[in-house]
C-alpha cells in the first residue's frame, strides 16, 4: 500500500507540472460541450430553394408563401426556366427546384388534380431526404387547405371524425440539446480516459524513467493501478465539470440521480483507462499511441449511437456494438438524465462494463513487461 502511495504522489506531480496536459483535461472539455451541442442539430434549415413558377397565380403564390414562412427553407431565387435553375443547383447555389407548371391553378379548380415538379440535390443525401421530406409535407398542407375550403360541410357530418393527440414523454419540447449533451459528454470522458492513458507508459518509455522503475521492486499491478487512479480521479471531476456546465449552459437536470450516473461512471472510467493502458504497452512511441487512440475513437464515435440510431445500423454493425463500451455509457447516460432510470433498469450495462473493465485491466497488467 505504502509503494502505491508513492505512485500516486509521483503520477499527480507530475500530471500537475504539465500545463498541456491540464488545458487537455479541464479546458478542452469545458469548450467542446458548450459548442458541439449548439452545432451538431439534427433538424434541417435553411435549405436553399429555387422556385420557376409558370402560373403566377394566386395559388402558386400562397404555396411559395407558406415554403418560404415555414422555418426550414430560404427563397433563393426565381428563375424563369428549369435550365437556369438546373444551373444553380450544379453551382452548389441551391438545395431545391420546386417548379409550378402553366395553368396551375386553373386545372386544380377544374379537373381536381395537378402535378408539381421537384428536384433534389442528392449530393449531401441526409439534407436531400430531409429537405424532399419537409417539402412534400408543406405540399400535402397546402393541398389540405385548400381542399378544406371547397368542402361544404353538412349539418350532420356523417363520417366518424377521429382525432389523435400525442404526447412527447421524456422530452415534451423535443429539445435535441436534451439528448446529445448527455451523449458528448461520454465521448468528451472517454478522450481524456482513452487518449491520455495510453501516452502515460509510452511517455515514460521515451524520456528513460520507464527504466529506473523496472529495476525497482516495484510489481505490475502496482504500477499499472499508480497509472490508473489518478485518471480515475481526473475523469470524475471532468465529469462534474461537464455536468456544471449542462447546468449552466443548457439547462439540464438529470431526472434520476447523480449517485446512479457516478456509480456507473466510476466502473467505465475503469474500462476505458484500462483500454488505455493497454495501448500504451503495445506502443513504444506516442505518436503510435496517439494514431491508434484516434482509430479507436473514430469507431467509438460513429458506432456508438450518439450521431445514429442503433437501431438504423446494419445488422453485422449492431452486433459490433456489442464491444463498444461506449454505447453502453451513452444508452446509461440518456436513461438516467431523459427517464430517470435506476440501477435496477441499467443492471445489464452494469455488468457488460464491469467484464470490459476486468478484460483490459488485466490484458494491461499482463502485456506490461518489466525489463532491467
Amino acid at each position: 500500500m505504502r509503494t502505491l502511495l508513492f505512485l500516486l504522489q509521483k503520477e499527480f506531480r507530475q500530471i500537475f507540472r504539465d500545463p498541456a496536459i491540464l488545458r487537455i483535461i479541464f479546458v478542452m472539455p469545458m469548450i467542446q460541450l458548450i459548442i458541439l451541442p449548439k452545432a451538431a442539430d439534427y433538424e434541417m434549415k435553411n435549405i436553399k430553394v429555387t422556385v420557376v413558377d409558370h402560373d403566377h397565380s394566386t395559388y402558386s403564390r400562397l404555396l411559395i408563401s407558406k415554403i418560404s414562412s415555414s422555418g426550414y427553407f430560404v427563397l433563393e431565387n426565381y428563375s424563369p426556366t428549369h435550365l437556369t435553375a438546373m444551373e444553380d443547383i450544379e453551382k452548389d447555389k441551391t438545395d431545391l427546384i420546386i417548379e409550378i407548371p402553366a395553368a396551375f391553378e386553373r386545372n386544380l379548380i377544374r379537373e381536381n388534380e395537378n402535378k408539381l415538379f421537384m428536384a433534389v440535390n442528392a449530393i449531401n443525401g441526409v439534407k436531400a431526404n430531409l429537405g424532399g421530406a419537409y417539402l412534400m409535407s408543406i405540399i400535402q398542407d397546402f393541398n389540405k387547405d385548400i381542399r378544406l375550403k371547397w368542402i361544404q360541410m353538412p349539418r350532420l357530418n356523417p363520417e366518424p371524425m377521429i382525432e389523435v393527440r400525442s404526447s412527447n414523454w421524456f422530452n415534451p419540447l423535443m429539445n435535441y440539446k436534451f439528448f446529445m449533451v448527455p451523449g458528448i459528454l461520454v465521448i468528451l470522458l472517454t478522450m481524456v480516459g482513452a487518449f491520455l492513458t495510453s501516452l502515460n507508459i509510452v511517455k515514460e518509455k521515451e524520456i528513460g524513467t520507464i527504466e529506473q522503475i523496472n529495476v525497482t521492486p516495484i510489481k505490475k499491478y502496482h504500477f499499472i493501478l499508480g497509472k490508473l487512479i489518478p485518471f480515475w480521479v481526473l475523469g470524475m471531476l471532468v465529469l462534474t465539470i461537464g455536468f456544471i456546465v449542462s447546468w449552466i449552459f443548457y439547462g439540464i437536470v438529470p431526472l434520476g440521480s447523480f449517485l446512479v450516473i457516478y456509480f456507473f461512471a466510476a466502473i467505465y472510467l475503469l474500462a476505458v483507462l484500462g483500454l488505455g493502458l493497454l495501448v500504451s504497452t503495445f506502443t513504444s512511441t506516442q505518436q503510435q499511441a496517439m494514431l491508434i487512440s484516434f482509430f479507436m475513437m473514430m469507431i467509438f464515435i460513429l458506432m456508438g449511437g450518439l450521431y445514429t440510431s442503433i437501431d438504423s445500423m446494419p445488422v453485422w454493425a449492431q452486433y459490433f456494438t456489442k464491444i463498444n463500451p461506449v454505447s453502453y455509457f451513452i444508452e446509461v447516460m440518456r436513461m438516467v438524465v431523459l427517464k430517470g432510470s435506476g440501477l435496477a433498469d441499467i443492471q445489464t450495462q452494469i455488468f457488460v462494463t464491469i467484464g470490459f473493465a476486468i478484460l483490459f485491466n488485466s490484458l494491461a497488467v499482463w502485456n506490461y513487461s518489466k525489463r532491467s
